[in-house]
């Protein structure tokens, strides 16, 4: 896919001004070349089991843009309760970085899922996890369905000026009452002659306050209700749409997240992305590539965490000698790397028979799974060694502590991704 995207890349190249930050919308050459030439890249690029050096080579780019544009504000942002979600997503929209595996047409560079898996894995250098999930949210949870089955108008609209940083995309799924449980939504779109007549509310809505676009899941009949549900690009700016509240969170700290009540808002049917009744079969596609995408956000941030942790016990000494020095301590940090590094052999497995067009519910899940029970797991014992500094908000360990729960919750509790891994093991209750 990268080789065919390469061509319509240099087309579009000169759309988009020149980043002196490491824009990628120049990967279209490397990617045709890389093919027919050897490589000189270190041996980690050369054999690494799914990334080529232009995977690496968007990596760098985006780490750039993390040390000059985000992790300077990071600690203000946190202080904050928000990040400025325009000004950044326009930065990585100039790069290139919205739209790595979105259609070439519509602003995005026409690669292949593991691009994507690249770009999360790298957002992990950001010191929060609030920043990155918001950043996932506009490229992996918001936009998929609307970039596989959107109309080519709805694509336009609002695909197109995502992926340019131009508007932000939020996800309304998660209600009051209904969370992990999607069939049970009550948010209901009910069709008066061009129009839907939306009523409802949202919760959880990360970039809620800041979007200028929702991707709703709405009952849109009275059918059975895996196939009573529509998918439906919701301007947020239209009369009935009211912002309740900024929701107050323990961790995530930068990230917006709101509560969204809908009253009589009307929305064009055209809004409605792909077929009527589609939307629950939509959103499930759409949580394949969150849960992965989250897994490998988490992973970087795991490393650095583990690293940081060497790096203080090392210097830290308790009865006369260094807190690394201790058997207990430089064991338990090899058991969690080797834990790391299991986790993410799995993601890079699931990611390969993904890109291929295998289902990978259940590997996904696993891996969803095993992220929010290891980041529990590392974040408690890392920061056990960090003693009185480790109980503070001025260092990463704490804040991913805090930050770090949501996994286990979000996007599907682990106790729905049990339930989906035993589905495919057929052990679940006839």
């Amino acid at each position: 896919m990268a080789v065919r995207a390469a061509g319509q890349i240099a087309g579009i190249c000169h759309l988009y001004r020149s980043s002196s930050l490491g824009g990628f919308r120049t990967l279209s050459q490397n990617v045709s070349s890389s093919k027919h030439t050897p490589s000189n890249a270190p041996e980690t690029t050369v054999d690494h089991l799914i990334y080529t050096p232009e995977h690496f080579a968007l990596k760098e780019s985006i780490k750039k843009i993390i040390d000059q544009e985000i992790n300077p504000h990071v600690d203000q942002w946190e202080a904050e309760g928000k990040f400025p979600a325009h000004r950044i997503f326009k930065i990585l929209g100039n790069a290139g970085i919205l739209g790595v595996n979105k259609p070439v047409e519509y602003g995005g560079l026409g690669l292949d899922f593991s691009y994507s898996v690249a770009v999360s894995e790298e957002l992990g250098n950001i010191r929060c996890g609030g920043i990155p999930m918001a950043i996932g949210v506009q490229t992996d949870m918001a936009t998929p369905a609307l970039a596989r089955f959107g109309s080519h108008e709805l694509k336009t609209e609002f695909l197109l000026p995502s992926i340019l940083g131009d508007k932000v995309a939020c996800l309304g799924v998660s209600e009051v009452g209904a969370g992990s449980d999607v069939s049970s939504i009550m948010t209901k779109a009910v069709r008066e002659g061009d129009e839907y007549v939306i009523n409802g509310g949202k919760m959880w809505t990360t970039n809620g306050t800041q979007a200028d676009w929702m991707c709703l899941l709405a009952n849109t009949s009275d059918g059975p209700p895996h196939r009573n549900k529509s998918l439906i690009c919701l301007p947020m700016d239209l009369p009935g749409v009211h912002i309740a509240r900024q929701i107050d969170k323990m961790g995530m700290r930068s990230s917006d997240t709101a509560e969204v009540f809908f009253d009589d808002v009307r929305v064009p049917s055209k809004n409605v992305i792909g077929q009527e009744g589609m939307g629950f079969t939509y959103q499930m596609l759409q949580f394949q590539e969150e849960r992965l995408w989250a897994v490998a956000n988490t992973l970087t941030t795991m490393d650095i965490v583990i690293q940081e942790t060497i790096d203080y016990t090392r210097q830290r000494k308790i009865f006369k000698m260094p807190v690394l020095h201790h058997q207990t301590v430089h064991f338990r940090l090899a058991e969690l790397q080797t834990e790391v590094e299991l986790l993410r052999s799995l993601l890079h497995r699931a990611t390969a028979l993904f890109i291929k067009g295998n289902d990978v519910t259940k590997l996904a899940s696993m891996a969803k799974l095993k992220a929010g029970r290891l980041a529990r797991e590392l974040g408690d014992s890392c920061l056990q060694y960090w003693g009185g500094m480790g109980f503070t908000n001025d260092v990463l360990v704490s804040r991913f502590y805090r930050d770090s729960r949501l996994i286990s919750i979000g996007g599907g509790a682990d106790e729905v991704m049990l339930g989906i891994i035993c589905k495919y093991m057929d052990t679940l209750p006839k």
